[in-house]
């Protein structure tokens, strides 16, 4: 117990100093977001701090919230990774409500860019929330840089990692550009031409054949020397220097299921260390994003125990993290939500007269009873619903009540009713089954780390100020628009809809003809009746559905 003990004390410790230093460096904190200013984080973080990083490592526990750490805390017995590196909060609003959908919150924080519900790297075309900037028409839409891309440009190795489909909202903040978060085939086709030299996570069925434009990725992955690994022990075993890790053909399993239901998945930990391990041998340096994603599922269902253990899952990969920048001495690491979820209260109406009272345990034994998250535990149940009562059991609900068993065979939502019972047994309280606009914390260690209370914005720029690049910058010798700059010099354009599904940009000037496809990284000219010249580029082409935009190095080619 006394060892015990002096975790406990060393962690109240740093939280305290961490929390009071807030005020005093929220003071430094640039672009803060705080209704005042332009709420897009043009400014570093913090300017003292204003130093470069070699490496980057940006993890996001999707949907989490400062309860969750909480309860995660007491629910370890002892303190987390992450509780030594708090520095400061960060605010998470979008262009258009207090609170954020993740497609806007991974936007600001891969691009430094406020935006909208559903728009993934792009900017909106609404703001109506106070202190955002607004944005000029012409610019609705607009594609936006991001800061793997630029890390890419400086030479570095790149990685994206979720536990999630890779095409999720998150990862594909950090690697494309959308203006619809649900379409996974155009994420998947420009993840693969970015040519990021690490994706790890679930996500495989948007790479196969069964796409809309009959592509089939997978074909791409393997022209481009990937390293194709789909279980845990063929990641282990790669020696390559680019990894393409599909572990799912959708999501990753919770990671209180997976060694009961995918052993053979690899866990957010190994996928970290990993990763770390393979982009580290670049002598440039790399940039690596890592999502913990289903904490955010488990929130939106309620679910206690999925959000305690997959938390829990995504401290071990800070762990990772930070054993490796602590030794490296170059590495920025930056641990964040991106919003609440759920309104997860440690306390609920149960304690409205005995809170003061109720020891840890009443909140936390009920919690330990369930091996599986409500996900596990409902597949397996049977369809006649026969072992109903361990499938129960086996969510943490043994030895039932004849009330709670009248629950669940009377239950018309099953998940629900499993996790409102558990809920209860555990004193834990939820407001809602959505996203919640509270500030979070903010964690970060090593060169040109953030400290006090930033806009969600700030860190893309900090980020990229510690990799030596601006992102406004960027953005502009990213996305140009192909058809205005063409047109200046004398071309006709049009865009080939001719297979709905793969829509081409095609400029021509008497006999020269250039064509350049949606979400790939090529141009080719043909000069009349020639084979023509293809050309790939570290960019990719993005089609907004009435633009197209490619970079000045491709309209440089072509010229």
């Amino acid at each position: 117990m006394p060892g015990l003990q002096k975790k406990w004390l060393s962690a109240a410790l740093v939280g305290t100093l961490a929390l009071s230093s807030l005020s005093i460096a929220a003071v430094n904190a640039q672009g803060n977001g705080n209704g005042n200013g332009n709420g897009n984080g043009k400014g570093n973080a913090n300017d003292k701090n204003a130093e470069s990083a070699k490496n980057v490592i940006m993890l996001v526990m999707d949907g989490s919230s400062d309860n969750v750490s909480s309860i995660a805390r007491w629910y370890k017995g002892e303190s987390l990774a992450i509780d030594k590196i708090l520095t400061g909060g960060v605010r998470t609003y979008s262009a258009e409500s207090a609170i954020t959908d993740s497609a806007p919150a991974g936007t600001a924080l891969a691009t430094g860019n406020k935006s909208n519900s559903g728009y993934v790297g792009v900017l909106p075309s609404l703001v109506n929330t106070p202190g955002v900037d607004q944005v000029a028409e012409e610019d609705a839409f607009k594609p936006v840089a991001n800061v793997l891309e630029g890390a890419k440009q400086t030479g570095r190795a790149t990685g994206v990692i979720s536990t999630s489909e890779i095409q999720h909202a998150t990862p594909a903040a950090f690697s494309s550009h959308v203006t619809k978060r649900s379409n996974y085939d155009d994420i998947a086709e420009q993840q693969v031409y970015q040519n990021i030299d690490v994706i790890l996570g679930g996500g495989s069925d948007p790479l196969n054949e069964t796409r809309k434009d009959g592509d089939n990725l997978l074909n791409v992955i393997e022209e481009k020397d990937y390293d194709y690994v789909t279980t845990r022990d063929e990641l282990l075993a790669s020696d390559s220097d680019k990894i393409w890790g599909s572990f799912a053909p959708t999501a990753l399993a919770y990671d209180l299921d997976r060694e009961k239901t995918k052993p053979e998945e690899p866990t957010l930990a190994a996928m970290t260390e990993k990763a770390i391990d393979t982009l580290s041998q670049d002598k440039d340096g790399f940039f690596l994003a890592v999502e913990g994603s289903k904490i955010d599922w488990a929130a939106h269902a309620n679910d206690p125990i999925g959000m305690v253990t997959d938390f829990l899952a995504f401290d071990d990969a800070v762990a990772e993290a930070l054993e490796f920048a602590e030794q490296d001495g170059e590495t920025l690491v930056i641990a964040v939500t991106d919003h609440g979820n759920g309104g997860i209260t440690l306390g609920n109406v149960n304690t409205d007269s005995t809170y003061d009272t109720t020891p840890v345990s009443a909140y936390i034994d009920p919690l330990k009873e369930a091996t599986m998250t409500v996900e596990g535990a409902l597949s397996l149940l049977k369809e006649d619903k026969s072992n109903l009562e361990e499938v129960a059991a086996s969510y943490g609900l043994k030895n039932l009540t004849a009330e709670e068993s009248q629950a669940l065979e009377t239950s018309e939502d099953l998940g629900t009713t499993l996790v409102q019972l558990l809920s209860n047994r555990a004193n834990i309280g939820f407001t809602t089954g959505g996203h919640t606009g509270d500030d979070v914390f903010l964690y970060s260690y090593g060169p040109a780390h953030p400290t006090g209370l930033v806009d969600n914005t700030d860190l893309a720029h900090t980020m990229a100020s510690a990799m030596g690049f601006n992102l406004d910058d960027l953005s502009n010798e990213f996305f140009v628009d192909a058809q205005a700059e063409f047109e200046k010099l004398g071309y006709t354009t049009t865009i080939d809809k001719t297979d709905e599904n793969n829509p081409v940009f095609v400029a021509t000037n008497n006999n020269r003809t250039i064509t350049i496809p949606e979400n790939r990284n090529t141009v080719t000219i043909q000069n009349g009746n020639s084979a023509g010249n293809t050309r790939e580029f570290d960019t990719v082409t993005v089609y907004n559905d009435n633009k197209f935009f490619i970079s000045d190095e491709m309209l440089k080619f072509a010229k």
